[in-house]
């Protein structure tokens, strides 16, 4: 008797309209798959449609009653949890001596404890399930990161750093889940189409104290600056490759299963939007030219860039 091949159960965080989150719920759903999209305010996917049906539920990421609910809700109900994405974030333009200790805390909960805490919590139900497919793998966790945890930016210092931190987290998660029979997947953005240029930029207002009064424009600027029409992709590309790349199996050894220390998945790595291929480069440049270049490009008004910077960014339209 033929195995009856399930749905797979998909559980996404920071769903909002408007967003990477929304995005992949509705490339999931055209998938065929049972997705459960979760947002720390349930009014915040009113207006998310899919292609089909998708499950909302209130989950705050920073609160961990609100985690255990809703993965106990998700397993009560399906039984498994086949792919958890983690997407939620928050942003933290600004110079960094203007910033808070809280300000810190709060970034680095969302976008670094969260997704971790999360990972513990579901891959023990990915680990103990018994939905696994003919390859041995059990469940696969998504991290979403940004090309800014391969080259910071200024004025973004705390977001760049979470990123980077989840980079190296879901390097470590790669290795050490793998045994255990759960991928892992790093997904790296470039630039993309969003809300947040329109969201941050009409309420960024430096301190009174603030040495940086005098680089505010430059600051609008840079929020601008990924929104800009020759330079933003699109959610959709790149939801559609993150799905595309779900389903890739384990890399085989000649024709056959790999040996369990050998079984690496070629589905590791996702980088659409704009920029995405100069942010692969300047991770191979040396440090301070990296800096350099990111600082002629958004640290500064682009009047202010020095003439070469001058030309060279005009050639390719920054």
């Amino acid at each position: 008797m033929s195995s009856v091949v399930l749905p797979k159960v998909v559980l996404i965080t920071g769903c909002s309209v408007g967003g990477i989150g929304a995005a992949l719920c509705d490339e999931y759903a055209r998938a065929g798959c049972i997705v459960y999209a979760t947002a720390r305010r349930l009014e915040a996917m009113d207006r998310l449609e899919c292609a089909g049906d998708v499950c909302k539920l209130r989950m705050d990421v920073t609160v961990e009653e609100s985690l255990r609910d809703a993965i106990k809700t998700i397993i009560n109900t399906e039984g498994r949890i086949d792919i958890l994405v983690n997407n939620a974030g928050v942003m933290g333009v600004g110079p960094l001596l203007d910033k808070e200790p809280q300000d810190a805390q709060t970034i680095f909960n969302t976008n670094v404890f969260a997704p971790l805490r999360l990972a513990q919590l579901v891959a023990p139900h990915m680990i103990n399930s018994t939905a696994s497919n003919a390859s041995g793998t059990k469940g696969l966790i998504i991290n979403i990161g940004s090309m800014l945890g391969i080259a910071a930016a200024p004025w973004d210092g705390l977001y760049s750093a979470t990123k980077a931190a989840i980079r190296s987290l879901s390097e470590s998660m790669y290795m050490e889940f793998n045994p255990l029979g759960i991928r892992v997947m790093l997904v790296q953005p470039g630039c993309l189409k969003s809300n947040l240029a329109d969201n941050y930029a009409p309420s960024y207002n430096p301190p009174e104290t603030s040495f940086y009064k005098h680089y505010a424009d430059a600051i609008i600027a840079f929020m601008h600056h990924s929104q800009e029409p020759h330079i933003a992709g699109s959610a959709s590309d790149l939801a559609r490759e993150v799905v595309r790349k779900s389903d890739l199996p384990p890399l085989s050894l000649l024709g056959k299963p790999a040996p369990e220390n050998l079984r690496w998945s070629p589905g590791w790595y996702v980088s659409v939007g704009g920029e995405s291929m100069a942010f692969y480069i300047f991770g191979w440049l040396p440090r301070r030219l990296v800096m350099f270049l990111q600082w002629q490009a958004v640290g500064i008004r682009p009047s202010e860039r020095t003439p070469l910077m001058k030309f060279i960014y005009g050639l390719c339209g920054v």
